[in-house]
This record gives C-alpha cells, sequence and structure tokens, in this order.
C-alpha cells in the first residue's frame, strides 16, 4: 500500500485540477450572457444618438470611449466564450486521463493481492 500512496496522490491532484479547470470553464460561459446584455445596451445607447452628433464628438470625449469600448467587446466575448471552451475540454480530459490510468492499474492491483495471498 505505501507503493501507491503517491500514485494516489497524483491522482487526487489530476483529478482536482481537472474539476477546477471544469469548474473555471463554466464560470466564463456564465459570464457571456451578462456580458451580452452589456454589450448590447451599449450598443443601443450609442446607436440612439443621431449620426451627425457622434461624427461631431470630440477626441477623447466619452462618446469616443464608448465607441472604442463597443469595438473591443466582440474580442472579449470571443475569448470568454474560446478559452471557457478550453478549460471545459481539458478538464475533462484530465477526468477521462485519470479514470485511464486507473484502470490500467486495476490488473496490476489485483495480481498484487491475488499474489499475496
Amino acid at each position: 500500500m505505501k507503493k501507491m500512496m503517491p500514485m494516489i496522490i497524483v491522482m487526487m491532484v489530476f483529478t482536482i485540477g481537472a474539476f477546477v479547470f471544469a469548474w473555471q470553464g463554466v464560470a466564463m460561459h456564465q459570464k457571456v450572457t451578462a456580458e451580452e446584455a452589456k454589450f448590447h445596451q451599449l450598443q443601443s445607447s450609442y446607436f440612439n444618438l443621431s449620426k451627425p452628433e457622434r461624427e461631431a464628438a470630440i477626441t477623447g470625449s466619452a462618446l469616443n470611449k464608448q465607441l472604442a469600448e463597443i469595438q473591443n467587446y466582440p474580442s472579449e466575448l470571443l475569448r470568454l466564450k474560446l478559452v471557457g471552451i478550453g478549460k471545459i475540454l481539458t478538464g475533462i480530459f484530465g477526468l477521462l486521463f485519470v479514470i485511464a490510468i486507473l484502470l490500467f492499474m486495476m490488473p496490476v492491483r489485483l495480481a498484487q493481492m491475488i499474489n499475496k495471498k
């Protein structure tokens, strides 16, 4: 049993890490809906203004900062979606890796138990 203790600890760390990655990915995906709502609200408040009023905004004004924020939002939403999916898939892969290692260890442990008797 003492030989197996480091392996068990490594498997527990891998399992916890996989769950953490999956949890982070799900949390990122939950943020997407809220961020999309903010994005649409920001767009509607900007585009409700008349075109001449938007174009007449001076450099560095709040209106130009709002436009810059609108232009940067899609990349942030894409990051939340893609990195979230990546983390979820990494967590799933980690759990499957742990399951595969445990399945390969079963016959070895069974042979050790049979040889002891």
